[in-house]
């Protein structure tokens, strides 16, 4: 019988990867999330900004890095500059401000075609998993492992789960975009 679980899963993967890439979209709104992946050398070892400081959203477009100690300001600074958000730090000694520019109409409208565009490559993988899925259930069946019936219920099965995830990558592209197109 063939392992639906395992190709459930490969989809699950599929949706979370879209989930990460879509927290580290700027929406002109400060998040936190911007920061996950950047590393700060906290002596000689690459921390998470987390583990190194409280970071903190005081207002709608600012977000606050206050670092357990103030000799790691500077190291914290560089890795944000190095990093790929595009937002310059501000210190002033003690804490580090990033302030997220308004975004323009424009721009808005560029990152929902990137919400897209990333939703459509998540919709990709859910369909290739699908097709190895249903490749998989052909090849059951030709051993004769599985019945010509069993074989179509779990195609049936496996279309329905394409389906679950495809319409949550559907609502993650729209909750995105309005998120990004709220001004």
């Amino acid at each position: 019988m063939s392992n639906i679980k395992e190709f459930e899963d490969k989809m699950k993967k599929s949706i979370d990867a879209l989930y990460e890439e879509y927290s580290s979209i700027r929406a002109g709104r400060a998040n936190p999330h911007i920061l996950d992946k950047i590393k700060v050398d906290y002596y000689g070892t690459p921390s998470s900004l987390q583990s190194v400081a409280n970071i903190s959203v005081p207002e709608a477009r600012i977000i606050q890095i206050q670092p357990w100690e103030a000799s790691l300001i500077k190291d914290i600074e560089k890795a944000i500059l190095i990093s790929d958000i595009g937002i310059t730090p501000n210190n002033d000694g003690k804490v580090i401000r990033l302030v997220f520019p308004e975004l323009t109409e424009e721009r808005r409208k560029e990152l929902a075609k990137d919400v897209k565009k990333k939703g459509d490559n998540a919709k990709v993988a859910i369909r290739n998993i699908r097709r190895d899925a249903n490749d998989d259930v052909k090849k059951q069946n030709k051993a004769g492992e599985i019945s010509d019936d069993e074989a179509k219920n779990l195609e049936d099965d496996i279309q329905k789960l394409t389906d679950k995830y495809v319409a949550q990558i559907d609502k993650a592209i729209e909750d995105k975009s309005k998120e990004i197109l709220t001004v």
